[in-house]
């Protein structure tokens, strides 16, 4: 054999061997790790703005260390802390009308509450026709006809945003399961410190059935609510983490999740724990692997911010803290890929692909779907998935952001069955795999993602 043949055959064995050594694997024992402690029931559900939220943060924060990451420009620890204001109910609101009283826990949930008492006169609605009642601002509407979670809480908001004070929902068997999917406890009012207090809105009370019959056909309904005062400082927690890039001109991407849940709520089949394994340890855990992969080769050209926010449950309050203290400006961000719920398949998407929200809106999905991401188009618009998460903050300050799920509403959401024994572990480990590349390949170029004509979102469209 020709010797300098021989020696040239032999570098690029070498060569090749280097580059196999190189290529980085996602390990499914170590995605199976992150979600053995994050969904245990140790961690109660990662409650919004709580010890375990905290510890929850603590824990990626620590991880981002260990893989070698910096902290952000600017901070001095790897978790960013947020205070906020909250209104806490006693849970034995009445509801009256007529001369009949109804009481929460036996002839009502209340789902919502904007923590204050009101008086005001009843209107019924059936739900076939709401969209051309007329509905008095400051009026309590009750809805009937309402068949399952999602028309519930679009009706909701549309007579939310007509102007009524209290909406009142008939229960039906396929709201059988809504309280939990609130986290079995009352949402009231939160905003971080350092806002104005936002608009108070309206509360939502879900009826029991023979309740709701009991309710006479018209008057003036009194919903009485009582406030516990607060004395503790109550705080959320971002973990950060920070890779930087050789070219500080360059930019920064953004990869990000929530770490929070809803913690312990009413029981169902005797679970009270909202492990939250899907919603959203899987996609903290899709944070934590990529900045795992990513630490661990080649320097990057841009740099990368690796973010898990706390208090998506409770109204995007991490992340939108972050967006009014970025480590790095705002203007430097060049995309945020948000990962929520990539813990199963979605029937609807083709095997091992996950849904990218707002996918017309930029050419980020599929640019990065064609270095090998697997990705694709949500196929629930109607449900407006982009406007639901983390991501849409940015989205509206106008950084590229999109967020990249699984089954956009399965059936363990907001229950105690989100647990680990419901992940697909395999699935997720692939996708994460999938992402590794397109998104070195996004870090190490100059493709720099634009939003498609009207594709960027403003407030109120």
């Amino acid at each position: 054999m020709n010797l300098r043949l021989s020696v040239t055959a032999i570098l690029l064995c070498g060569a090749s061997a280097l580059g196999a050594q190189q290529a980085w694997t996602v390990k499914p024992e170590w995605v199976q790790a992150h979600e053995d402690f994050l969904a245990s029931d140790v961690m109660a559900g990662r409650g919004s703005a709580t010890r375990d939220e905290q510890i929850t943060a603590t824990y990626v924060a620590s991880e981002f260390e260990s893989y070698g990451l910096k902290m952000a420009p600017g901070m001095s620890s790897y978790i960013q802390p947020a205070e906020v204001n909250s209104v806490q109910l006693d849970g034995h609101a009445t509801l009256s009308i007529g001369g009949v009283t109804l009481n929460e826990g036996v002839d009502f949930d209340l789902l919502t509450s904007t923590g204050a008492s009101v008086d005001v006169p009843l209107t019924r609605v059936d739900a076939t026709g709401l969209k051309t009642a007329h509905i008095e601002r400051g009026a309590t509407v009750l809805v009937t006809g309402l068949a399952d979670p999602n028309a519930t809480f679009a009706a909701f908001s549309q007579v939310r945003r007509a102007g009524a004070a209290v909406v009142l929902i008939a229960q039906t068997p396929g709201l059988s399961n809504l309280y939990g999917m609130m986290g079995g406890k009352t949402r009231t009012p939160i905003h971080l410190a350092e806002e104005n207090e936002s608009p108070r809105g309206a509360s939502l009370v879900l009826l029991r059935a023979d309740a709701a019959a009991r309710l006479p056909a018209d008057g003036t309904v009194s919903l009485t609510v009582h406030e516990i005062p607060q004395t503790a400082v109550r705080q959320t927690f971002n973990a950060i983490g920070y890779l930087p890039g050789t070219d500080p001109n360059a930019g920064t991407i953004l990869l990000s999740a929530h770490l929070d849940h809803l913690g312990i709520g009413r029981p169902v089949n005797g679970d009270s724990i909202y492990n939250g394994a899907n919603d959203d340890a899987a996609g903290t855990t899709a944070v934590l692997e990529l900045a795992h992969a990513l630490a661990a080769g080649p320097p990057l050209k841009r740099s990368v911010l690796f973010v898990c926010y706390g208090s998506e449950e409770l109204g995007d309050l991490g992340s939108t803290y972050f967006g009014m203290h970025p480590p790095v400006p705002l203007k430097d961000l060049v995309a945020n890929l948000e990962f929520e719920m990539i813990g199963n398949q979605d029937p609807k998407m083709p095997p091992g692909v996950l849904l990218l929200t707002g996918w017309d809106r930029s050419n980020l999905g599929p640019a990065l779907k064609e270095h090998g991401a697997l990705l694709g188009p949500d196929p629930y618009p109607e449900q407006h998935f982009f406007e639901r998460s983390d991501n849409y903050a940015l989205a509206l300050q106008g950084v590229v952001a999109h967020t990249a799920a699984g089954w956009g509403t399965p059936p363990t959401y907001h229950q105690p069955s989100d647990d680990l024994a419901h992940l697909d572990v395999a699935f997720m480990t692939r996708a994460i795999q999938s992402l590794i590349e397109p998104v070195r390949w996004l870090a190490s170029s100059d493709f720099r993602p634009a939003w498609n004509a009207g594709g960027q979102p403003h407030r109120g469209n």
